[in-house]
C-alpha cells in the first residue's frame, strides 16, 4: 500500500479585457483577468492538477471538461471541492502543497495570505501545509510580456 504520494500541477491562460482576474479564489483587482471556460484561475487549476497526478487520476480537463456547459463560469473553488472529494474517496489527505504563481503584473505580495486560506479551507488543511510563491519573468517570454499568467504546485498526498 502506497502511504505517500507526489503530484505536479500546471496552468496558463493568456490575459483578457473584459474578464475578471481570480488567483486562488481572489479576485485581484486589474484591468484583464484570464481567459477560459470556467473563472480561470490559474492556480487553483494547477492545484487540482497536481493532486489528480498524484493519485493517478488524469487531469483537470478529463474531470471538468470546457467542452461542458456545467462547468462555464464556475469558480475553480468548487472544482477545488470536487478534486478534494476524488481524493478522499481514495483515501489520501493533502499533506503539503507549494505554488509558484508566474506573473509579470500584478503584483501579488498582498493576496497571497487570502489565496493561502482559500486553499487551505477547501482542502480540510492547516494554512501552514499551503505556500503560494510569485514571481515575475523578467519581462521574457508571453508571461514577461503581460501575455498571461502561470502557476504551478507540488502536492504531497498521505494515506488517511
Amino acid at each position: 500500500m502506497i502511504m505517500q504520494r507526489v503530484g505536479i500541477g500546471y496552468d496558463i491562460h493568456r490575459l483578457a479585457k473584459g474578464r475578471r482576474l481570480i488567483l486562488g479564489g481572489v479576485e485581484i483587482p486589474y484591468d484583464r483577468g484570464l481567459d477560459g471556460h470556467s473563472d480561470a484561475d490559474v492556480l487553483l487549476h494547477a492545484v487540482c492538477d497536481a493532486i489528480l497526478g498524484a493519485l493517478g487520476k488524469g487531469d483537470i480537463g478529463e474531470h471538468f471538461p470546457n467542452t461542458d456547459a456545467r462547468y462555464r463560469g464556475i469558480s475553480s473553488l468548487v472544482l477545488l471541492e470536487k478534486v478534494k472529494a476524488v481524493a478522499d474517496q481514495e483515501g489520501y489527505a493533502v499533506g503539503n502543497i507549494d505554488c509558484v504563481i508566474q506573473a509579470e503584473e500584478p503584483n501579488l505580495k498582498r493576496y497571497k495570505p487570502q489565496m493561502r486560506a482559500n486553499i487551505a479551507a477547501k482542502l480540510s488543511v492547516d494554512e501552514k501545509a499551503v505556500n503560494i510563491k510569485a514571481t515575475t519573468q523578467e519581462g521574457l517570454g508571453s508571461i514577461g510580456k503581460k501575455e498571461g499568467i502561470a502557476a504551478f504546485a507540488t502536492v504531497l498526498l498521505v494515506r488517511r
